[in-house]
């Protein structure tokens, strides 16, 4: 068979990503499956499995840690080499998560009227589900574990349509209402019983490549409401304790404590005198 020169080059160039960029196969499957264990096990809304006693579920935590490293040896090229210290350190965390989210799913239900229990919440509520992936995968990122955090926030995107990247701060409790469409960014810092509706989206002004290792994202203070669609960008940006920002409103600097911001909106009736063409009002 003659050679075939019009595949060298490229052949060289496949050959050598596959090798750089090493990632198992199974690495995002495997991820959303750990992910999905670790729900299991925080919340029996989720599983069969039924724990007798205490040693049970020791058993199952010291599964879970053994699963996490072998997860994070998928990593190949990236695998951290104290993988086994960094799934210890992580297992240790499951009792805080585990409270946070209670306190999480308690304020949902207590600040929701449409609410009937904890139990709707924790198993109906895409904002609550958003929230239970965000302080898995933050854990995660803490730890500096590479890839894997960000594969569990897109994987809460997808399903949720809530973006949150895993190296935000959110305190707890926390609550999302409705939750479509908004974004948190990876340096946004957020106190504790904050209220955020759809669409809002806590961002940066700038995204230049150059200010990564900077914040860039807004501080949000206890007790705020942040309505739908309210756009807040900057890294220098805080919005004070116990504010309400109103329904599509657009903040690019400080707000002191206990304000309220909104958008003014302007009625006109109209009248004979003052009557201009529909068409200029047709794009």
């Amino acid at each position: 068979m003659a050679k075939n020169h019009l595949f060298d080059a490229f052949t060289k160039e496949f050959l050598s990503k596959r090798q750089t960029h090493a990632c198992t196969t199974s690495l995002k499957t495997e991820t959303v499956n750990y992910l999905n264990e670790l729900i299991d096990f925080l919340f029996p809304h989720f599983s069969k499995k039924v724990y007798f006693d205490t040693s049970d579920v020791i058993a199952n935590i010291q599964i879970l840690k053994r699963n996490l490293a072998e997860l994070l040896k998928q990593l190949n090229g990236n695998t951290p080499a104290n993988m086994d210290e960094i799934a210890g350190l992580f297992i240790k965390k499951i009792p805080e998560i585990h409270s946070m989210l209670w306190k999480d799913a308690e304020a949902i239900h207590s600040g929701d009227p449409a609410s009937e229990s904890i139990d709707e919440v924790i198993l109906a509520y895409p904002g609550f589900m958003a929230i239970v992936i965000y302080r898995i995968s933050h854990e995660l990122y803490l730890l500096k574990v590479p890839i894997i955090p960000r594969i569990m926030s897109e994987h809460a995107h997808q399903i949720t349509g809530i973006d949150i990247h895993p190296g935000a701060d959110i305190g707890s409790p926390f609550f999302i209402d409705h939750g479509t469409g908004i974004v948190i960014g990876e340096t946004t810092i957020i106190g504790k019983s904050v209220k955020i509706y759809q669409g809002v989206t806590l961002g940066a002004l700038s995204v230049d490549k150059s200010l990564a290792q900077i914040k860039r994202h807004p501080t949000i203070e206890d007790d705020v409401i942040i309505y739908s669609q309210a756009v807040i960008l900057g890294g220098n940006t805080t919005i004070g304790k116990n504010s309400v920002i109103g329904g599509n409103s657009w903040i690019t600097q400080s707000i002191p404590p206990n304000s309220v911001v909104y958008n003014k909106s302007e009625v006109r009736i109209k009248t004979n005198k003052e009557f201009e063409e529909p068409i200029n009002f047709i794009i």
